[in-house]
């Protein structure tokens, strides 16, 4: 009996255990989870969709592994762009008709990103983007962009490029992202760096191969070497098949791609077609968890197919994983704690407090620490610098933010700012260099002239048949040739037609630059406003403005000394002085026989005690020893200012030009006319031009009222030339800096512009310049020395005001304290008599009255 109650105990336990397991099953899976449609727009024919494409289904499989307890379900779809901008646009219009939860763009996508910001602005749909860059994403808080800023990245390229000191380089990109303005950071960091963009190739994304080769023909033909891409990897990769068949993947060539370009190619036969080149990587921090998604990944996607051969996942894959995980959260919290059916409806409402739990969701994911902060998803700082090798790609170095370049990512004592070796095009080990190419020479434009021969003249060598430039200007650019780190062999070529006469104008000259006739130009060329449209100036290697030259006159005014002063100041000193002399007069006549006797005497006394500084001694009075302190004082300002004006009006020969209506000369086809008319106010009529140094003397000799100039303006460098021959007999009256100075002419862009300007700066700081401008002026001192200051004013009250009143305030206050002491002696003698008086004292009173006179005598101040 006691087994078979066990039996039927034993029976029914597990009856009811296998009912619970039943009904535990069937209510499990009769609860329906809440599907969230999430919207995926992929390439799915490119290496990098497939692997994002896997990574997200990777991620919401981990995701609800682990909390499956959760009432919502992500459920993706997959719409495949096939690559085309077009049609990835018009599947993001579908979807998002579709009232789908939310959107992930893959990385492949070249749509403008602020397009794609107002579409989710206006649907107030969630849009994860791993491509479209956004300049202000605070506008658009419904559009986050997980991947690197264009900003970002522009500053590490060119941080990269500033490390080898290449100071020119070419840009290569797809014209769509030229024209949608996305490179405008990197110009903007260039600029900062003084990195200049020498030629700018905007491919269309339709252009031929033959239309490949015949942009990369022309910038082989041009001497820098040094590349920068950022485009597609469809038209990257035919552009380096293209690079590599006409052997620019050789030594002394460089090549640095964008992580666009470099994302995308993934293919062996790629990989050897770039060997050498240098790319930006996004850095993702090793962790475990890392390496274990890469092995999930590699063991689950392993069949895919040779698109899924390769040892890392791509940092956009690990930014989708991490990014479908946030997803995931705030869906389930927005569903359980505060709106349950966001699932089903996509109200305003819903889609807030969806976007609420976005902002606040935080997740330390395989990429770092994943949040919204402003707005905007901050996954990156730092970027890996790989060298493309045949093998694959091998780290170098990294650019960290606010770091820099540096070997290690932890910038620490050990770490440095040098990149590891890295194997350049062709093999070589060394970073390519500026250089000139070989074989080509340097075509210089050279202009004929017939007079200042001394900056720029020819001289026809029949034995080589060759042409010489001699004078200044072919001296320096020969000796900042010499300056530089490479040979530029050059060949001088006239400007001149089959009559050996000049062929035009030195803008002329300068525009043949431009029609690529000419790689420079050297002589006395100015830097203009104009001209700078159609060459690049190196940094002037002259001083800067114009001058005026006049012939020395000499002074045959006979009233010369009368002009230094005013008449109101002539006035005011001969007041100060008679006011002068009556006061001493006052305070010493009582005591001083010197300033007594008839009334002739006393006039002498007074005048000559003021103007002879030896009659000082004789005062006795120490208030007119004050007074004549400051008298002499006043005396010593005045004489020497009228000294100094007075030197300054022999030694100058200044001419009014403009005010006297004299004549101007200028130099004959020279913009100098131009600079005159406009920024010197003189008018058409009273110019004349003149086309040497021997014209201007005699022009200058004659003077206005002969047919000839009462002064000559010109830059600097020509009135330095024609003073070391006439120094003696002009001299440069003034000068403005209105021009721009002499420099050498380049072709757009031409590297050798900074490398010129460089080697200009080192010539001057090591006195090169000075000891040229020595050899071809002859004194180049009498610049100098004939240079003269502006035109002295004469004196006149206005300038010694305050010295008047304070002469003036003296002699008040010396009068004041005679008048003073005068009435208190007075004072003091009528209280002593009355004081007698009262004490009857009589014979003491008139014995005091006898010898007053004698009082006076004896009292001194």
């Amino acid at each position: 009996m006691e087994g078979g109650r066990n039996y039927r105990f034993t029976t029914t336990f597990h009856s009811f255990c296998a009912l619970l397991i039943f009904f535990s099953l069937n209510f499990r899976y009769s609860h329906s989870e809440k599907e969230f449609a999430v919207g995926v727009i992929l390439d799915t024919g490119s290496w990098n969709g497939r692997m994002v494409n896997s990574c997200i289904m990777i991620a919401a499989s981990d995701f609800y592994n682990i909390n499956g307890h959760y009432q919502t379900r992500i459920v993706t779809q997959i719409i495949d762009s096939k690559g085309d901008p077009l049609k990835a646009l018009e599947a993001v219009q579908d979807l998002l008709k579709k009232n789908v939860g939310a959107l992930f763009l893959g990385p492949e996508m070249s749509l403008d990103g602020t397009l794609l910001a107002l579409l989710s602005e206006k649907a107030k749909v969630p849009m994860f983007s791993l491509g479209g860059s956004l300049t202000s994403s605070d506008e658009y808080p419904y559009f986050f962009q997980l991947s690197h800023s264009e900003a970002l990245q522009s500053k590490a390229t060119a941080a990269l490029v500033e490390s080898f000191q290449w100071k020119t380089v070419n840009f290569i990109c797809e014209d769509s992202e030229f024209k949608s303005g996305v490179l405008s950071h990197l110009f903007e960091y260039f600029q900062e760096k003084s990195i200049q963009i020498g030629h700018i190739s905007a491919l269309s994304s339709m252009i031929s191969d033959d239309g490949i080769r015949a942009q990369l023909n022309k910038l082989m033909s041009m001497q820098t070497k040094i590349f920068v891409v950022h485009m597609s990897p469809s038209l990257a990769s035919r552009l380096f098949l293209s690079v590599k068949s006409l052997g620019m993947m050789s030594e002394g060539y460089a090549w640095i791609l964008t992580d666009k370009t470099r994302n995308f190619i993934n293919s062996e036969e790629l990989m050897q077609q770039m060997e050498g080149a240098l790319a930006l990587k996004p850095y993702v921090p090793p962790s475990i968890k890392l390496q274990n998604l890469t092995l999930r990944w590699r063991k689950e996607f392993q069949d895919e197919g040779p698109f899924m051969n390769v040892k890392e996942l791509s940092p956009s894959c690990v930014w989708a994983y991490d990014a479908i995980w946030v997803l995931a959260g705030a869906v389930e919290g927005a569903y359980t704690k505060q709106y349950p059916k966001l699932a089903e409806e996509h109200s305003s409402e819903s889609k807030k407090i969806l976007m609420k739990e976005l902002v606040k969701t935080r997740l330390k994911g395989i990429s770092g620490d994943f949040q919204i902060v402003n707005w905007t998803v901050s996954l990156l700082k730092a970027f890996e610098i790989v060298n493309v090798i045949r093998e694959g790609e091998r780290r170098v170095g990294f650019w960290e933010k606010g770091v820099g370049i540096t070997s290690e990512i932890m910038h620490s004592s050990l770490s440095s700012n040098d990149l590891k070796v890295i194997i350049w095009p062709g093999g070589s080990i060394t970073a390519p260099r500026v250089a000139w190419p070989r074989g080509k020479k340097l075509s210089v434009g050279i202009p004929k002239k017939n007079s200042f021969t001394e900056f720029i003249s020819l001289e026809y060598d029949i034995h080589s048949n060759t042409t010489r430039a001699l004078g200044f200007c072919a001296d320096v650019f020969e000796a900042a040739l010499e300056a530089l780190q490479y040979e530029v062999p050059i060949e001088y070529i006239p400007f001149v037609d089959a009559n050996g006469e000049s062929k035009g104008t030195y803008t002329d000259l300068l525009y043949q630059i431009y029609l690529e006739k000419y790689d420079a130009v050297v002589g006395d060329v100015t830097i203009t406003n104009n001209r700078s449209h159609f060459v690049d100036f190196t940094i002037p290697y002259t001083d800067i403005g114009v001058g005026t030259i006049t012939k020395v006159k000499e002074n045959k005014d006979m009233w010369i000394f009368t002009k230094p002063v005013g008449a109101d100041l002539c006035l005011i000193t001969a007041v100060f002085f008679i006011l002068t002399a009556i006061v001493i007069w006052f305070i010493e006549k009582p005591f001083n026989k010197e300033f007594q006797g008839s009334l002739y005497q006393q006039i002498g006394t007074i005048f000559l005690s003021t103007l002879f500084l030896s009659s000082r001694q004789k005062l006795s009075s120490n208030l007119s020893r004050f007074v004549m302190f400051i008298w002499v004082i006043l005396v010593l300002i005045l004489t020497s200012s009228y000294t100094a004006t007075l030197a300054s009006l022999l030694t100058v020969q200044q001419i009014g030009l403009a005010s006297r209506g004299a004549n101007v000369g200028y130099q004959t086809d020279s913009f100098v006319e131009r600079a005159i008319a406009s920024n010197l106010n003189f008018m058409d009529y009273s110019l004349r031009p003149y086309s040497s140094a021997e014209e201007y003397a005699d022009a200058l000799s004659k003077g206005s009222k002969n047919g000839g100039v009462d002064g000559i303006i010109d830059e600097m460098p020509y009135i330095k030339a024609f003073l070391s021959k006439y120094s003696p007999d002009y001299a440069m009256v003034d000068s403005a800096s209105t021009t721009n100075g002499f420099s050498f002419a380049f072709r757009k862009g031409s590297p050798l512009v900074p490398e010129i300007s460089r080697a200009i700066a080192k010539l001057r700081e090591e006195g090169t310049l000075d000891t040229l401008e020595k050899k071809w002026y002859n004194k180049p001192s009498s610049l100098v020395n004939q240079e003269l200051p502006p035109k002295p004013q004469v004196l006149k009250v206005d300038s010694f005001g305050g010295l008047f009143v304070i002469g003036g305030v003296s002699l008040g206050l010396a009068l004041f304290a005679r008048i003073f002491y005068i009435i208190r002696s007075k004072l003091n003698i009528y209280n002593y008599m009355f004081q007698t008086l009262a004490s009857g004292n009589l014979a003491i009173m008139l014995r005091h009255m006898i010898s007053s006179s004698e009082l006076k005598e004896t009292t001194h101040v």
